[in-house]
């Protein structure tokens, strides 16, 4: 009796340990047959997060008058009450050039660079550091100073200076 048992035992481990390492049909179920086909032809299948754009915060554009665009500098750098810069009659590269001679023979001024393709002097006056930019606008050149931030330079220095080439180019 004790043999049988041992010898059922034994061969229902033996079958189960079979059909469990062969593969056996019985657990596949059907077969898909995309997965059949190479890789290159195989559907592509998108996980249902990913088909659609996320309702982030930082997707949304931002509101308005809280960008800075190049026409809103130019307008805030040209406004008389800025007192930040002067127009001069004359076409940029002409005037660009008019201020460098300007620049030159001011008592003071150093010149740490210049770039006439962006319109720019980097000066050091009386102790201040800021940029001289001239621009194209409508009936002429605009001639302003710039500190380090990119807004218009507030200070006696860059004021002095500016007052000096107004009165030297015009």
């Amino acid at each position: 009796m004790q043999s049988q048992k041992i010898l059922r035992i034994t061969a229902v481990l033996l079958v189960s340990s079979v059909a469990f390492t062969s593969g056996c049909g019985w657990l596949k179920g059907k077969k898909n047959k995309d997965y059949a086909l190479p890789a290159e032809q195989r559907p592509l299948e998108i996980p249902p997060d990913l088909d659609r754009p996320t309702a982030d915060a930082a997707l949304n554009a931002p509101a308005a008058g809280n960008s800075v665009t190049r026409s809103s500098v130019q307008q805030s750098m040209a406004s008389p009450e800025s007192g930040a810069g002067f127009t001069v009659q004359g076409s940029r590269d002409q005037v660009f050039e008019k201020v460098g001679t300007v620049l030159a023979a001011t008592p003071g001024v150093t010149i740490a660079s210049k770039a006439q393709l962006l319109g720019s002097y980097d000066v050091n006056f009386e102790g201040a550091n800021f940029l001289l930019r001239v621009s194209d606008v409508s009936g002429g050149a605009y001639v302003s100073a710039v500190d380090p931030r990119g807004v218009p330079a507030q200070g006696a220095a860059p004021v002095k200076l500016l007052n000096a080439l107004k009165a030297g180019l015009q």
